[in-house]
């Protein structure tokens, strides 16, 4: 009986070790690439340093900089505005896009490649071509139009068109998550309700919306999370302006770390913008907690 016992408890310790040992890639590149840099994102919030001199311990005096700081809070509201404009409008526009493809004869292959494309491309390349597309003297919206127009230059016009570009960029990616959630529900319970009269609209509002609940929670996630962290697309086009118009926390995260040499300020920044992206992340989980079934 002992020897049994013994035996079990060897087994289950061979095992566990072996667990561990598998895991420990995974985490080690959590370590590394994760948790170590959030450690130095917040020691840097806490120490003055211009990138060559000496490193100072400043306790709590960058934080009370930034969070003081108008031109912060206006780079906070110019990334909530971008966010406003890009995220609702995406969403729609790749679920509508997605009701297409998901038809038969109308998912091919090709066509998903050529809506993924964009997202696909270097940020900084499409935001080039959209410079010219966008150029008052001899881009290509203004010789459709006939006439030229600042665009970029605006203060009025130069968000708008950040956000279209951000949208045109990321509209395939939140198809193809729409595709595969629509194609994902059974065919069986699109059969009962068509039997029920749910057909066009009602369809899709009373069946295909509610189960799709996942991937929309999933789409308006990332979606959030990635107009946050926008800054390649930005310093292509417009690289902030005109006027601070488009200088989003990207822009201003750069501002400080490698034109102003202050690491330590950028570090704040940062710290600030996750804590709003995590806020944000929770207030969609919770909406959606209830509303969500993963099971069809």
């Amino acid at each position: 009986m002992n020897r049994t016992v013994r035996g079990q408890a060897t087994a289950r310790g061979t095992t566990s070790a072996t667990s561990y040992l598998l895991l420990l890639p995974s985490l080690l590149g959590i370590g590394c690439f994760l948790l170590a840099p959030i450690a130095v994102v917040l020691w840097l919030s806490v120490h003055s340093w211009n990138l060559l001199g000496p490193i100072e311990f400043t306790g709590l005096a960058n934080w009370r900089s930034v969070l003081s700081d108008r031109q912060f809070g206006h780079s906070l509201l110019v990334t909530l505005t971008l966010t406003a404009l890009v995220v609702p409008v995406q969403t729609v526009l790749g679920f509508a896009i997605a009701a297409l493809l998901a038809r038969r004869g109308h998912g091919g292959a090709v066509l998903r490649v050529m809506y993924a494309l964009p997202w696909m491309c270097a940020p900084v390349a499409v935001g080039v071509v959209w410079q010219w597309i966008f150029a008052p003297s001899g881009g290509a919206i203004s010789a459709l139009l006939g006439r030229p127009v600042e665009w970029l230059s605006s203060p009025t016009l130069a968000l708008p068109c950040v956000a279209a570009v951000i949208v045109w960029m990321n509209v395939g990616y939140v198809a193809l998550f729409f595709v595969a959630g629509i194609r994902a529900i059974p065919r069986e319970i699109l059969d009962a309700g068509a039997l029920d009269g749910a057909t066009g609209w009602r369809r899709t509002r009373w069946l295909i919306l509610p189960l799709l609940r996942p991937t929309t929670f999933f789409v308006l996630v990332t979606g959030v999370l990635t107009v946050f962290q926008t800054f390649d697309a930005v310093y292509a086009l417009t690289k902030g302006g005109p006027g601070h118009a488009t200088d989003v926390v990207g822009m201003r995260l750069y501002s400080e770390a490698f034109q102003a040499a202050h690491p330590g300020r950028a570090a704040v920044m940062a710290v600030v913008m996750f804590a709003i992206m995590f806020a944000i992340t929770l207030a969609q989980h919770r909406y959606f907690r209830n509303r969500t079934s993963y099971e069809y």
